[in-house]
């Protein structure tokens, strides 16, 4: 009797654990990459309430370029209007706290909600556009939404901003400063985590093939513009827990706080870490804050040297940081026949 369930063929078996340790290597690699770099940045900040700032900061750039990581490089969509998401999360913790005397935690859940829905309208409004003509009109409405905070309701507090943000407190605990910096960079290698589970997951690799190929995907019944608009709700609420953190820090929040200068950055920092993980865009963040905010003397030009950076690294490394220490360990491991380096594979 025939059977419709074909035999495994002889190759398939001994290639599952091979494919198995494989994956625990990368992982292993990866947590080994990100301990070191935890832990390089710990011991660099120290006591310095200065460096303490500059962490914080790359804490919120890393959240921004992870909330864009998933709709613009798994999904192929550039959505300029991520300093908006990242602006509608710093705004209702402040709101929230400053205006209705609520836990700010408050503010975090509501504000990634509001992004998430205010990016599903916003590519329902967009579906028919792509490419520069995307990119043009999500940019006009992150500029649109920054003089709405400047001219708009009172509430907004207008270019003044709100200020009076409650301090953070956990089950009655008031964190320490460098305590904060920690748990902040503990939030954000919990979600770069997050994605990057969802990177490798199914539904990260239909997002990805029907990036690559539409048709294919609508002829195996996947609709790729529910797939857009998804990616965009899930981004922009990432997007805004990285406003969240920002206005905790600081206990305020200004118009000025999220300009389009953000988005820019947010583009640049997966492709200077790495494009085939999703910490790729925490590193890059830290980088982009090092290169732009702390390079002695060079203060004046960090965007020059930012740029110069990025040139070398298409130039050089197109699969970045981690791509080119991924790269070099293979080498030393003798893995470079399986290794797919260099190439653009998220």
């Amino acid at each position: 009797m025939s059977t419709l369930t074909s035999p495994p063929s002889e190759a398939a078996a001994p290639a599952r654990p091979a494919r198995a340790r494989r994956s625990l290597t990368n992982i292993a690699i990866e947590a080994g990459i990100t301990l070191v770099v935890v832990a390089g940045v710990l011991v660099w900040m120290g006591p310095s309430l200065y460096r303490q700032d500059l962490v914080f900061l790359a804490a919120t750039y890393s959240l921004i370029a992870l909330g864009m990581y998933i709709p613009f490089v798994m999904a192929g969509s550039l959505s300029m209007a991520y300093s908006a998401y990242a602006a509608i999360g710093a705004y209702a913790v402040a709101l929230i706290s400053a205006k209705t005397g609520l836990s700010m935690w408050w503010g975090w859940v509501i504000g990634a909600l509001v992004a998430a829905v205010a990016a599903v309208i916003l590519a329902l409004a967009t579906q028919k556009l792509s490419g520069f003509y995307l990119a043009a009109v999500t940019l006009l409405f992150g500029i649109a939404f920054e003089h709405w905070l400047i001219d708009g309701p009172s509430f907004t507090g207008g270019s003044a901003g709100i200020s009076g943000v409650e301090a953070v407190r956990l089950f009655g605990w008031q964190p320490p400063r460098y305590a904060l910096v920690v748990l902040a960079i503990l939030f954000v290698c919990a979600i770069a985590v997050i994605v990057d589970r969802m990177r490798k997951s199914v539904w990260g690799l239909t997002v990805r093939a029907a990036r690559d190929n539409k048709n294919a995907a609508r002829s195996s019944g996947v609709n790729p513009a529910h797939l857009t608009v998804t990616a965009l709700a899930i981004g922009a609420a990432i997007a805004s827990t990285g406003g969240s953190l920002f206005t905790v820090s600081v206990q305020a929040v200004t118009p000025e706080t999220f300009t389009l200068s953000i988005v820019f950055l947010a583009i640049f920092m997966p492709i200077i870490g790495g494009r085939n993980s999703a910490w790729g865009a925490p590193l890059g963040a830290l980088i982009v804050v090092i290169v732009t905010l702390n390079m002695p003397g060079y203060q004046g030009s960090g965007e020059l040297l930012l740029a110069a950076a990025v040139l070398l690294i298409l130039i050089v490394a197109p699969g970045g940081v981690i791509g080119w220490v991924s790269a070099a360990l293979d080498k030393v491991t003798g893995r470079g026949g399986s290794s797919e380096q260099g190439r653009d594979r998220t």
